[in-house]
């Protein structure tokens, strides 16, 4: 008896243009940033959209790099980024876990209270902890940078509903080998949510990485500004060190340096992929 496939359909040739498209579309600007940069800064306004690989120069980055404190912006958000990183990966699964398979008295109280803060605009809660930043003393320091954020209530939802979806059953035999809880976490739970646990660590990643309103806020020490910070005040300083610097020259180290800014999050994204993307539709069947 002959089986009917099980297998996806492929997609016809109409879905492949459209498909390629969509891919032009989204990796044009991407491939224009990093060429124009390598433009001389007068190309840069008179032909913005053409480029000639025999005219491709480091001029732009060189000046960047003469002009702004990049380094130290890029040092600063990786230090950031692999603390608060850090910490997010370490206690919002422990937390997702208790609210998972755990019960307690006040528990759906509890994270009732946890989600109604992701309702809240960030807005509203700049001003009071740059208050409590400013009684503790921490304003322009990394505790500032790091700390307020650094596990929250997506992340704890997030795992919450991953680790929900791994059967009781599984618990029940670490229970039974004689395996603590901690171990049961360690040594079953996580092996089983990896694809999640990526997921959360890339979109943590980029979150961290692009967070710009509150470094902003919290620091105003340059030796301790962020990438994103470095960024937005790269116009003033490259007109600022150059008197006379023209439009060109500005377009262009302001590429060089998003171009680079760039890179990191990219780089990440290409490796964990397909991570990425297994947690996200792990998330959506489960959930």
């Amino acid at each position: 008896m002959k089986h009917k496939s099980l297998s996806q359909p492929r997609p016809g040739p109409l879905q492949y243009v459209f498909l390629a498209g969509l891919a032009v579309l989204f990796v044009y600007p991407i491939w224009w940033a990093i060429s124009s940069s390598l433009k001389p800064p007068n190309e840069i306004v008179r032909a913005p959209l053409s480029f000639s690989p025999g005219s491709a120069t480091l001029h732009n980055y060189q000046a960047m790099f003469h002009d702004v404190p990049i380094g130290t912006g890029f040092l600063n958000t990786v230090l950031v980024v692999v603390v608060k990183g850090a910490l997010t990966m370490c206690f919002c699964p422990l937390a997702g876990y208790a609210f998972a398979k755990y019960r307690f008295p006040g528990r759906d109280l509890l994270f009732g209270v946890l989600m109604l803060t992701l309702m809240l605009p960030t807005l509203v809660l700049i001003i009071p902890l740059l208050l409590q930043m400013s009684q503790l003393g921490w304003v322009n320091t990394y505790q500032a940078l790091i700390l307020p954020g650094s596990i929250d209530a997506f992340s704890i939802f997030w795992m919450r509903q991953t680790i929900a979806a791994v059967p009781d059953e599984l618990l029940d035999a670490g229970r039974v080998d004689g395996a603590g809880e901690f171990g049961i976490f360690a040594r079953i739970v996580v092996p089983v949510i990896r694809p999640g646990i990526a997921a959360l660590g890339v979109l943590t990643t980029m979150n961290i990485y692009n967070d710009f309103v509150w470094p902003v806020v919290a620091v105003n020490d340059e030796s301790h500004q962020t990438l994103q910070v470095v960024l937005s005040t790269l116009a003033q300083n490259v007109t600022g060190n150059r008197i006379g610097a023209d439009f060109g020259s500005v377009w262009g180290e302001l590429l060089a340096a998003g171009s680079i800014a760039m890179l990191p999050v990219l780089l990440l994204f290409i490796l964990l992929q397909r991570h990425f993307i297994n947690g996200i539709l792990a998330g959506s069947v489960k959930g």
